[in-house]
């Protein structure tokens, strides 16, 4: 696909966060990460406004297990308190995403040089990302590196079925990438076949919620790095 890559992203431990389950200071992971998860770790590959990142795909290379532990959180008001956090263990998963460009930010028209944001994103991914990379949690620390999406044997290669994972969280719409004036959350119904979970886009979930207004952040020249630029800076090996 035209901007894509494919990658995987490992570690030792995931929290995909359900919300149902925070109300009392617990959490309990998802069982599969969800697209705004994923959609964050290609953004801290390589992130610019002028860019949307698309999760096409995802593959499940590992068993999924959980694992619980006791946690000292801190509370608002100073002090920890004692609560339990359920994680899944050994997260292992391969990706395919691509990017278009975000037609609300005419403003950054003059930053959607195709070509050079490609070179860009696969040189980062190979640098393991230009910030750190998480798996739904700041402390689930993550790694990726590029691989060829679907060569590698996986647990559930043979499982000749379908795993539905009921209602889940897909992900987050925000003012700058629909042209709204506020935040909205997305669900769907995600099913697994033989490891393998297909994203419907964003924009083709029907259950949508308001949350919130919110006003798009402003980006202009003097706040973003043209492309043109930073990829002169990395060709005269200032950075990844």
């Amino acid at each position: 696909m035209r901007n894509s890559i494919e990658f995987k992203v490992y570690g030792k431990y995931a929290l995909f966060t359900d919300p149902l389950t925070k109300l009392g200071g617990e959490k309990l992971t998802y069982s599969v990460p969800t697209y705004q998860a994923l959609k964050g770790i290609v953004e801290s590959i390589y992130w610019k406004p002028t860019l949307i990142m698309i999760i096409d795909e995802v593959r499940v290379m590992n068993a999924i297990r959980m694992e619980s532990k006791g946690i000292r959180p801190m509370e608002y008001g100073g002090g920890n308190t004692l609560a339990n956090y359920t994680y899944l263990k050994d997260p292992h998963y391969e990706v395919r995403a691509h990017f278009i460009f975000n037609e609300n930010r005419p403003d950054l028209a003059h930053d959607r040089n195709e070509h050079k944001h490609h070179n860009i994103l696969k040189r980062s991914l190979e640098a393991g990302g230009r910030r750190d990379i998480f798996l739904g949690a700041r402390e689930c620390q993550a790694y990726v590196e590029p691989c060829v999406f679907g060569e590698e044997p996986g647990y559930y290669d043979n499982y000749n079925g379908e795993i539905h994972f009921g209602s889940m969280v897909h992900g987050i719409n925000y003012p700058d990438e629909t042209g709204r004036d506020q935040m909205e959350v997305r669900l769907w119904n995600p099913v697994m076949k033989n490891g393998y979970i297909q994203f419907d886009r964003p924009e083709d979930c029907t259950k949508v919620r308001r949350i919130a207004d919110m006003q798009p952040k402003p980006f202009d020249r003097n706040n973003v790095q043209a492309v043109d630029e930073l990829f002169e800076e990395i060709e005269a090996g200032g950075h990844s």
